[in-house]
């Protein structure tokens, strides 16, 4: 997610490096770097022209700070633009009403039954409600059934009527047996279409009428770029939404629609999707995602994702251990566990500040089967081998390579990996603990 982004604005400001002040040339020279990266991204022109423009405007202004290097301030004034750009602050989700009553938009394709089902799962563990999720997609039997499936998956029930074809009596349904079974929030799955076509926007603006929703939430896949922005734009016209989602952004997405689309309809972006897994779901922080976008982590998130997965005593026993340097391939395997639970690895790691620097020349592939070969050689050493590293000499590297069906070259790999963890987890703690810095 932004990594191109990312990389191409961090060469740009790196243009004012070296350089006594901030002067109007270098400035122009500069943004115009940044302009084209952000087209390159797929961000609409209006808003690159105009993010760009208050770029100059600020940093020209601020150029009284004559103690501040220009390239240090150049990135604190890109940073602060990127965050109002986004939104600013986070906007959270309404949960009032008897039930909260929360209507998913989008085309389809978008995500919006995934979503529907990773949303209730943190409405439940996270705020302590007791979600309904509604299957309204009476045109797609397979939606229904994903549907049910996701719900059996985060043990959220689900209501749908097979022998009914009206998506509106199917809501009004909903509500009255969520009223009468203690769900306080509602979720309503409903259709999308291949294109915005006027029979889906009359159905959902009915579905709208007859149940109130508290929130009107846009699901909108981030790869679709420009087209994403324009079709919000329609959404927002007809159904006038609180908020929009960004799904798919573990994908190869180049990060424009979510640096466009809150200038573009003036909705907050709520919630972004970041992989298949049930879990895979954040709020959506303006100020974070400039961090990342500028390589500097998010370190916030980053703990709230680790706190969410982590036993407290083995979290505080393991982060001992890694203090003292005495970790080894039992606590090694405990974390990968807890890593594989956090969601998409290439996503979580960007979190972590200095991450992808770090790993940028050497041969790191983050990827769903990343763990499985290193699983098996951990699994492969005796218990003595896994407590006392340092013991793996040559011929216990053969055994093991032997015996998890690696190569000797994918052991010593491991190895080097299980240092890099240390010091990875070494700066996470420093990072999240200024007072052991």
């Amino acid at each position: 997610m932004f990594e191109t982004l990312s990389e191409r604005i961090e060469k740009s400001l790196k243009m004012l490096k070296g350089q006594g002040r901030i002067t109007e040339i270098n400035v122009a020279e500069t943004l115009k770097d940044v302009r084209k990266a952000l087209l390159d991204a797929d961000v609409n022109y209006r808003v690159a022209k105009t993010f760009t423009d208050e770029v100059k405007e600020k940093a020209l202004g601020m150029n009284v700070l004559t103690a501040v290097k220009p390239n240090e301030l150049m990135v604190k004034v890109v940073h602060d633009e990127l965050t109002a750009l986004m939104g600013g602050a986070h906007v959270d989700i309404s949960l009032n009403g008897s039930p909260a009553v929360i209507l998913m938009s989008g085309l389809q394709g978008s995500g919006k039954t995934t979503f529907s089902g990773k949303l209730a799962k943190m409405i439940r563990s996270k705020y302590g409600k007791h979600p309904l999720l509604v299957a309204c997609d009476v045109y797609r039997p397979a939606a229904i059934d994903q549907l049910h499936v996701l719900g059996e998956q985060i043990g959220v029930p689900v209501f749908s009527r097979a022998d009914e074809k009206n998506p509106v009596k199917i809501a009004r349904e909903a509500i009255q047996f969520a009223k009468q079974n203690n769900h306080n929030v509602v979720i309503i799955d409903t259709a999308g279409r291949l294109a915005v076509d006027e029979q889906m926007m009359q159905e959902i603006t009915a579905i709208k009428e007859a149940v109130h929703p508290q929130e009107i939430l846009f699901v909108v896949d981030a790869m679709t770029g420009q087209d994403a922005v324009n079709t919000a734009k329609e959404f927002n016209s007809r159904l006038d939404f609180t908020g929009v989602v960004l799904t798919k952004l573990d994908g190869d997405t180049r990060g424009g629609a979510a640096l466009s689309i809150r200038s573009v309809v003036d909705k907050p972006i709520k919630f972004i999707g970041t992989g298949e897994k049930p879990e895979a779901i954040d709020l959506f922080h303006p100020a974070r995602m400039a961090d990342r976008i500028l390589g500097m982590g998010d370190i916030v998130s980053f703990v709230e994702r680790a706190q969410e997965v982590y036993d407290e005593n083995t979290s505080r026993r393991i982060s001992k251990k890694i203090a003292k340097k005495q970790m080894d391939f039992n606590d090694f395997m405990e974390q990968i566990q807890q890593l594989k639970k956090m969601g998409n690895l290439k996503e979580i790691t960007s979190m972590i500040p200095g991450f992808n620097k770090m790993t940028k020349d050497q041969d790191v592939n983050l990827d769903e089967n990343t763990f499985v070969g290193m699983e098996a050689i951990i699994q492969s050493m005796t218990p003595y081998e896994r407590t006392h590293p340092q013991s793996l000499n040559g011929s216990r590297k053969n055994r093991i390579a032997a015996g998890s069906g690696c190569s000797i070259q994918e052991v010593n790999r491991l190895l080097k990996r299980f240092e890099e963890m240390q010091r990875m987890m070494r700066s996470v703690q420093k990072q999240s603990n200024p007072a052991r810095r």
